[in-house]
């Protein structure tokens, strides 16, 4: 029995203190795609990632048709030029392989970039997510972009217009 009233007060007391939180849901991503430099920058990011691919793919190209043109040519070849040809292909596909991962790779290029064109964008738009809450009095800010587990949200605490606004003053 008093196990069951300390358990009930101990319930009551955590929801008082909950409900004495002021808390609001954004959505990050509308927030992000709604600014114009950051639609830029992600048009920039694909076109620069689509040219590193293509120059990827020449390199595979390349290493595929010299390949191709050893195998055609494998049995009217010496083992030392075969041998030779072998170790050719495979300094290409080597080499090839660093240059994708030096372009596409956590420290590559297409990485730099991203960071360099995305992190201003970011850092602007956290700051005055933290700046709405702290001038409308929230406590706590959940994202429902990057929370997959929000399985109902009422629009009555969905702040993502209100954020947009704020930001574009």
């Amino acid at each position: 029995m008093k196990r069951t009233i300390l358990t009930l007060l101990f319930a009551l007391a955590t929801l008082g203190i909950a409900s004495a939180q002021k808390y609001c849901v954004i959505d990050s991503e509308k927030v992000f795609k709604s600014l114009d430099e950051y639609n830029n920058a992600m048009t920039k990011l694909d076109e620069l990632g689509k040219a590193y691919q293509a120059e990827v793919d020449n390199k595979y190209k390349s290493i595929e048709s010299l390949y191709n043109s050893y195998m055609q040519q494998k049995e009217a070849l010496s083992a030392s030029t075969r041998a030779s040809i072998e170790q050719q292909i495979l300094q290409k596909e080597e080499a090839a392989q660093k240059y994708q991962q030096d372009m596409f790779g956590d420290n590559g290029e297409l990485m730099k970039k991203r960071i360099e064109l995305i992190k201003p964008i970011q850092t602007k738009v956290f700051g005055a997510i933290e700046k709405y809450a702290k001038d409308n009095g929230y406590d706590l800010v959940l994202d429902k972009a990057s929370n997959a587990s929000i399985l109902y949200l009422n629009n009555a605490i969905d702040h993502t217009t209100q954020v947009i606004e704020y930001l574009k003053r």
